[in-house]
């Protein structure tokens, strides 16, 4: 009584006191008390106190109900009565009492019907039981009903902590005992308050059976009564939710082929489109529009392939389908989009067409097929198009509307590329100039412009601009004409510049005499000055229109440079961010490439000069003047340089600008090495440097990797690691580099195993553990003969065994990949040169590392890397056979039975087994998502601190 005394009492804290830090402290005590097991008797007392207030049943229903899903194991078997006949007296009580609490009642049960067999719960199985108490007591029918609902949900809820194969049980005992729930619903429809809920339960009963015979559904009472009720506004909701589901269920895989749900399909379909007109009711409520709405988008994802055929009948939903789409509600209209992909995927794929036979026929009938969708897909683009339009009151949305607003533009821009498929670009493009014409035409001499309808249709215009043909000479020349003559709103030239960019490579193929590309770059460059967003979506135009038209400046360099200089620069007037700057800096690299050789050396000078510059003057002030410069204004200088060396590809050229930078990168290096963002932004720089320049680098590329060595010991920075890693890629396979990469190899391994010794090492420095193991990774496929053959070799596996439990997932899954790669190189014939030294290193270490990875699958690493560890235990044993079996029976014999049952250790066992045998790693797979979901399913319980224990032995023994 005091403990349930002491529950009233924190409940009452946690929902009235006035003191935060109070309210704080009953939440935590609440929640503990959850955990004990004083809370299966306290709630449930709790819930049978007439003087329990609201808060109190709500908290103890939802107690119970979660001790029941995950605790169950913590009561003795001879509990099991007691409970059952407990949660039966509160069904009862609450069968007119508060709803939320009811339904957590309804769910404890169903939990607990899935701990338990049918022979444990008797009077063969909970659906029969429950069958015998409605017929019992119909007065308690509310909640009996719910009961019924909540069964199949319950079904596959991995909430509940039962085993694999008792899930998989009771999935089977509820199909089996479907009969006799849809009898007790349909026997429930003589209770007019209570067809709603017969409607839900069926629904619910519709997800988990799939075996009944279309035939026998087509004239089943329930269905008629969810048709029926489609035009009633109390059950339309609960009747959409069933005809959802039964269409759903004419596709599923288990109800057969489409033929055989006809007699269903004919009875459906007929009931659903003679509710059309009401989508177009404007006295209709919304939330029914949308219901209806829905099933129509339902019946075209479900029905696509039928409605493919072109078929007259399957025109009329096509038509339903584009009622819907011109909703003016975006919830509404947005339901169709998928289908509409799904239908040119069907349209446009051949395998659609192969029961036509020859050639001749397959063609014939997809170009039937093309035509007669061709004007549905003509108007979905018309449909859709208006709803980029900027909102009037854009400006006073809040940022959650604005990013709704452009969800719905990338969406729309989706659904255009599809039409376009169906239509082709040109057509597409035809339409949507049509609609940008007549905006510009809309506009009156003295009215205010408005350009929103314009910027709408722009926008749709370039978001096909990949579809429409270089050689489209119709439309284009005169949207490109009209671009200049648009007034410079602050959106709609956001959009201008977007689509010069999306229109580069058309551009670049456009006649000269047209002379398209001039007031183009004058619109962008006019676009710099206006504002920081028009001035982003022009430094990306041009880098597009370099990109595609980099010959046609090389008569206009000057123009080029000056207009790069001022944005760099930041004078002048240009808004160009230095992020943006980066676009620019792109698109006068990729015109340098076109230059010839003399003439690329002195523009790539010109390019780095602005960049270069400021870098010298930082370096020429001495060691304590660069030491104390913000590293935001050294970083953006080096990733110009960075960008340079990326897109600009002429080794040779690219490789004198490196080695005439490298005393200025040398000094940032030697005065920064303590700074891990200016060193990330170097060691990027010198990244694409490398990557570019390749063996013309000449004696930079020793300078550079001897100084990254010395810091690497010093300041510890991830950074150089991964800079050693595009080395290794680049010069691993080079004979003549060898003496230095396996310095560089053994430097940066040694010291990395130093910093790496305990799991807290790699949660402290994830980094590091992430691009070392990438790095090592990168050896075996690049160098292993310096790699593997080196003294560093076996600490390094040692090391990844360390840290292979580490919960930062990238450091985590480059150590599993490397692991797995070690393994694979000695199972591959390339590798049989190091077999003796790798298996020398793994096979002292393998009962340690097999003990380790089952302790990872059992909860030591989170679910999400299940399938990176699987592919290191797949290897392992495929490498080691028979020993790999021995380790894993000594470390699953540590498991407690009580945890993993003999039954199951023999499975994996098994599967494990095959699997080293060469079998399909799919067994092993699900044996071991099983395993996983054995130990997790512990984790909350009791139990979990076993599990939490076993782990620790697993790693450690």
């Amino acid at each position: 009584m005091e403990l349930e005394n002491t529950v009233k009492e924190a409940l009452n804290a946690l929902y009235h006191h006035p003191d935060d830090a109070v309210r704080s402290r009953a939440d935590r005590w609440l929640q503990d008390f959850q955990r004990t097991i004083d809370a299966w008797q306290v709630s449930d007392n709790l819930l049978h106190d007439a003087n329990s207030n609201m808060e109190t049943l709500i908290f103890c229903s939802q107690t119970l109900r979660s001790k029941v899903q995950r605790d169950f194991e913590e009561l003795p078997s001879e509990a099991f009565r007691p409970l059952r006949d407990s949660l039966y007296a509160l069904l009862k009580k609450l069968d007119t009492g508060p709803p939320k609490v009811r339904t957590q009642i309804c769910v404890a049960v169903a939990a607990l019907a899935v701990h338990v067999s049918v022979e444990d719960w008797g009077d063969g199985g909970i659906v029969n039981w429950l069958s015998s108490e409605m017929k019992s007591h119909p007065e308690y029918m509310r909640s009996f009903l719910e009961l019924l609902t909540v069964l199949p949900q319950e079904a596959h809820s991995y909430k509940i902590a039962a085993r694999p194969e008792r899930r998989r049980q009771f999935e089977k005992e509820l199909i089996s005992s479907a009969e006799v729930a849809l009898s007790l619903l349909t026997a429930c429809l003589g209770f007019d308050n209570f067809k709603e809920q017969v409607l839900e339960g069926f629904a619910s009963w519709l997800r988990l059976s799939r075996g009944i015979p279309a035939s026998t559904l087509a004239s089943h009472p329930l269905v008629h009564t969810a048709l029926s009720s489609l035009s009633s506004e109390q059950l339309l909701e609960a009747a959409v939710n069933v005809i959802s589901e039964l269409i759903h269920f004419t596709v599923s895989g288990g109800s057969g082929d489409l033929s055989a749900q006809m007699p269903l399909i004919n009875v459906l379909v007929p009931h659903v489109m003679s509710l059309k007109e009401q989508l177009g009711d404007s006295s209709k409520d919304e939330e029914d529009v949308k219901a209806i709405a829905r099933l129509f988008a339902d019946m075209g994802d479900s029905y696509v392939e039928l409605i493919a055929t072109g078929s007259d009948d399957s025109m009329l939903i096509i038509q339903a389908l584009l009622e819907v789409a011109s909703h003016p509600e975006y919830d509404i209209s947005s339901m169709t989009y998928n289908f509409w992909h799904n239908l040119q995927t069907i349209l446009i794929r051949r395998e659609s067409y192969l029961t036509y036979g020859s050639e001749d026929l397959i063609e014939a009938e997809r170009n039937r097929r093309l035509h007669v969708f061709r004007a549905p897909f003509e108007m979905l683009v018309s449909l859709v198009s208006f709803r980029v339009e900027y909102p009037k009151d854009y400006e006073e949305l809040s940022e959650e509307d604005h990013k709704d607003f452009k969800h719905t533009r990338y969406a729309v821009s989706d659904v255009l590329i599809d039409a376009t498929i169906i239509l082709g670009g040109e057509q597409t493009l035809k339409i949507l100039s049509m609609k940008l014409f007549q905006a510009v035409g809309n506009h009156r001499q003295g009215e205010s412009f408005n350009w929103q309808p314009v910027e709408a249709a722009l926008f749709c215009i370039q978001a096909v601009a990949k579809t429409v043909s270089t050689q489209e000479a119709e439309v284009l020349p005169q949207i490109m004409a009209l671009l200049p003559k648009l007034p410079y709103e602050p959106y709609l030239l956001q959009t201008v510049c977007s689509t010069i960019g999306a229109y580069s490579k058309w551009i670049d193929a456009a006649p000269v005499e047209l002379s398209i590309l001039p007031p183009l770059v004058d619109i962008l460059t006019k676009s710099m000055s206006a504002s920081e967003d028009s001035a982003a979506a022009a430094a990306v135009a041009f880098k597009y229109i370099c990109e595609d038209c980099s010959r046609k400046f090389l008569g206009a360099l000057d123009g080029l440079f000056h207009i790069y200089h001022i944005a760099i620069s930041g004078e002048g007037g240009y808004k160009v961010s230095s992020v943006d700057s980066m676009h620019l800096v792109e698109a006068l690299s990729v015109v340098i490439k076109e230059l010839p050789p003399e003439h690329a050396k002195k523009a790539l000078e010109l390019v780095c000069l602005p960049i270069v510059t400021p870098l010298q003057e930082f370096t020429n002030q001495g060691g304590g003047s660069i030491q104390e410069t913000p590293a935001s204004q050294l970083m953006i200088h080096i990733d110009r340089l960075a960008c340079i060396f990326r897109n600009v590809s002429l080794p040779e050229i690219v490789a004198e600008a490196v080695n005439r930078f490298w005393p200025i990168f040398k000094t940032i290096f030697d005065h920064r090495g303590w700074d891990m963002r200016t060193m990330e932004s170097l060691c990027r720089a010198c990244k694409y440097a490398v990557r570019t320049c390749g063996r013309f680098m000449g004696v930079t590329i020793g300078s550079m990797l001897e100084e990254i060595q010395v810091l690497y010991q010093q300041h510890n920075q991830p950074c150089f690691l991964y800079l050693s890693s595009e080395v290794i890629k680049m010069f691993g396979s080079d004979p003549s580099c060898a003496d230095y990469l396996r310095n560089l190899i053994e430097s940066l391994f040694s010291h990395t195993t130093k910093l790496l010794t305990t799991i807290q090492d790699f949660t402290a420095r994830p980094d590091i553990a992430d691009d070392c193991f990438l790095l090592a990774s990168r050896c075996i496929r690049y160098c292993p003969d310096l790699f593997v053959t080196s003294s560093i070799f076996p600490s390094l596996i040692d090391c990844s065994m360390v840290g292979i439990t580490v919960q930062h997932r990238d450091a985590c899954k480059s150590l599993l990949n490397f692991l797995s790669d070690v393994f694979d190189l000695a199972n591959s014939s390339a590798g049989e040169r190091y077999q003796s030294i790798i298996n020398g290193t793994i096979i002292p270490r393998g009962a340690t590392l097999t003990r380790i990875l089952i302790a990872s699958l059992t909860g030591a690493l989170p679910s999400s890397r299940l399938e990176e560890v699987t592919y290191v235990l797949l290897s392992l044993s495929r490498t080691y056979g028979v020993r790999v079996l021995v380790w894993a029976k000594e470390s699953i014999s540590l498991i407690p039975h009580t945890v993993l049952t003999e039954a199951e250790s023999s499975i994996f066992l098994k599967a494990l087994s095959d699997a080293a045998s060469g079998s399909e790693s799919s067994a092993l797979t699900e044996t071991l998502e099983e395993l996983s979901d054995i130990f997790g399913r512990e984790a909350d319980s009791e139990s979990g601190v076993l599990i939490l224990r076993l782990i620790q032995t697993l790693r450690n023994k």
